[in-house]
């Protein structure tokens, strides 16, 4: 579950990252905008896959907690 998450969360931070240096790009200098766009959207990529982690992490430690009864409900 936490690749899953780690995934998702890459995927949709990268992608969100590399339009918002697309637009940023257009608007500074057109010729270059392919470049902001990988300059954003490559680190919002890493960014939101360890984010993913963790979140996946603690949701499947919150599960296996549950399903072996030691937190209460």
């Amino acid at each position: 579950m936490p690749a899953r998450f780690a995934m998702l969360g890459g995927t949709l931070a990268g992608a969100i990252g590399a339009i918002v240096g697309l637009v940023i790009g257009l608007n500074v200098y057109a010729p270059t905008a392919p470049f902001a766009a990988l300059e954003l959207g490559i680190p919002a990529a890493i960014a939101g896959a360890i984010v993913g982690l963790t979140v996946g992490a603690i949701t499947s430690a919150t599960r296996r907690m549950q399903r072996h009864g030691t937190t209460t409900p």
